[in-house]
């Protein structure tokens, strides 16, 4: 009788485990960035002139931004993609960037604290690129785009 409640119990277990679905999974359209540098702040509200999505699986992260006035004004044209693999503890989100159009990124990991809150996804850490000259603190604001 024991021998079967253990086995029901460790049934159960692994069957809740297979249930638990990582809160980030999706596909996010980013709302809104900050990008501070030292005692500089610049806001950029994504819901004009450009648009970005974000699509994290079980085990990796894309990531797609252009202009929307599909690439006509060579001011204004915007083309951003990239990708790779991420893990994810409690709310500590790293990114391992291994795609990226900006070549001179690729390789490096970005840390990264994550909130969601419904259906708002927000992202805070630290952009550090020493090649680059790159020593940001960004935080973006993504929504959760419904299927």
């Amino acid at each position: 009788m024991l021998a079967l409640l253990f086995s029901c119990e460790t049934k159960m277990k692994n069957n809740e485990e297979a249930k638990i679905v990582v809160p980030i999974e999706g596909t996010w359209e980013l709302i809104s960035g900050t990008i501070i540098t030292k005692s500089d702040t610049v806001f950029t509200d994504y819901t004009k002139d450009q648009k970005m999505i974000k699509i994290i699986n079980a085990t990796h992260f894309s990531f797609l931004k252009h202009d929307m006035n599909n690439g006509k004004d060579s001011a204004a044209a915007v083309y951003e993609s990239g990708g790779g693999s991420y893990s994810l503890v409690d709310d500590q989100y790293t990114e391992r960037l291994d795609y990226c159009n900006a070549r001179e990124w690729e390789g490096h990991e970005f840390n990264f604290t994550v909130t969601v809150v419904n259906d708002t996804l927000i992202q805070k850490g630290i952009e550090k690129l020493e090649n680059l000259g790159i020593d940001r603190v960004i935080i973006e604001k993504y929504k959760r785009i419904k299927d």
